[in-house]
């Protein structure tokens, strides 16, 4: 016979632990306000100036002058007192306010009749003193933002994206009439394209980092990120079965999982070429998109590999290409438009982890449905070093 429940017993255990959770952060609250009534920094560090820290977000040179974005990245408030172009004081609107609290942002606008092609020397200056220098290498008006621009800056981002991975794909039926050995061959290709394109979009994540301001952690979030991603796509490759690779849904979330990770570092290509494009580097913007789809034809081939032995259908390799290839359209209109070093560092970190994810999955395909096969053989090694050599040589051209 069961014992009648203590319903006085239970409430009383529900209260200790609801007492046991919020006593640690009452006395958390109250050791912090005691540190800041008591605020023994200030005795400690004495009448030193505060640590200031303004960084540039962004700057638009248009018909009213110079107009920069900035942020108080430090943790101190700021006040902007003057502002000087090319070592001369010039006047300024300042919106909101020229006071800037922790992280609060503010637009200058400066009514400079700045010189097109030619360089020119911003300074920031503090009430306190501190100065902060931002140069704009090469002056040229910001683009609008009109229907012209965008189809533009699309039509290139779907030359860079979506017409190599197109070409790519275009060797799928060649795939299909390949033998075990060397599908894996293409397979080991795949791994090796994948693994240059992880190197890769962590070493840009990392140089975009050293241009976030210090107080967002920009290196740090790289790698969090892109393990956050990683750990994601996994969950979610287990929800698609793509644990069972001998069946043909497998092996197409695979193929999924290729096109997003190729998607996510498209995206950061084609906000390469959208900045290049923005800044009126038109030869270096040329330079890149003829490098890029150059370098992303052999991408259609690595979607492809997984799916070898099935027909997916026109359909899905068109959606496919389209996932791959698609977010370089929307990195130009990113670059062209609205870029900040922050939002490269959370793309290309998405994109590391995607990257990696995809390359786990596609190795277990090496060596699966023959038990001779092995997944460390010279011919798997041969299409690994094939596979990073070609990727090498190609980004020789951006």
């Amino acid at each position: 016979m069961n014992e009648p429940i203590n319903k006085s017993g239970e409430t009383r255990s529900s209260l200790l632990k609801v007492g046991q959770l919020i006593l640690p952060l009452v006395l958390l609250t109250a050791v912090l306000v005691l540190f800041i009534q008591l605020d023994p920094m200030e005795s400690l560090t004495g009448n030193q100036p505060p640590v200031e820290d303004l960084s540039v977000q962004r700057v638009i040179l248009n018909s009213e002058g110079i107009v920069i974005h900035v942020i108080n990245a430090g943790p101190e408030t700021v006040t902007i007192a003057q502002v000087l172009v090319d070592e001369a004081y010039w006047s300024f609107n300042i919106s909101p306010a020229n006071e800037l609290p922790r992280l609060g942002r503010a637009t200058i606008t400066i009514p400079y009749h700045w010189v097109e092609g030619e360089a020119h020397e911003l300074r920031l200056l503090t009430s306190s003193g501190a100065t902060f220098d931002h140069t704009i290498e090469v002056a040229v008006a910001t683009p609008p933002s009109d229907i012209t621009r965008w189809f533009l800056l699309g039509l290139v981002g779907f030359f860079v994206g979506i017409v190599p991975v197109g070409l790519g794909l275009m060797w799928f039926p060649l795939l299909q009439s390949m033998k075990k050995r060397a599908l894996d061959f293409v397979l080991a290709l795949t791994v090796g394209l994948l693994v240059f394109l992880l190197f890769d979009t962590i070493l840009e994540g990392v140089e975009f980092a050293g241009e976030v301001p210090k107080v967002f952690n920009g290196l740090p979030l790289v790698f969090l990120i892109a393990i956050l991603s990683y750990m994601m796509l996994t969950l979610i490759g287990r929800r698609q079965g793509v644990r069972d690779r001998s069946t043909s849904k497998g092996r197409l979330w695979i193929a999924t999982a290729i096109s997003i990770g190729i998607g996510l570092h498209n995206l950061g290509e084609g906000m390469a070429v959208g900045v290049s494009i923005a800044s009126g580097e038109a030869a270096l913007g040329s330079f890149l998109v003829i490098g890029f789809v150059l370098h992303n034809v052999t991408e259609g081939v690595g979607i492809g590999a997984p799916m070898a032995v099935d027909r997916p259908g026109f359909g899905k390799l068109i959606a496919l290409t389209v996932i791959a290839g698609g977010p370089a359209i929307i990195g130009t209109w990113i670059g062209g438009f609205s870029y900040t070093p922050f939002l490269a560092v959370l793309f290309f970190a998405v994109g590391a982890g995607a990257i990696l994810q995809v390359i786990v999955e596609v190795s277990r395909l090496l060596g699966t449905g023959d038990e001779k096969s092995n997944w460390l053989s010279w011919s798997n090694m041969m299409g690994m070093m094939t596979g990073i050599t070609i990727m090498y040589v190609t980004a020789l051209l951006v």
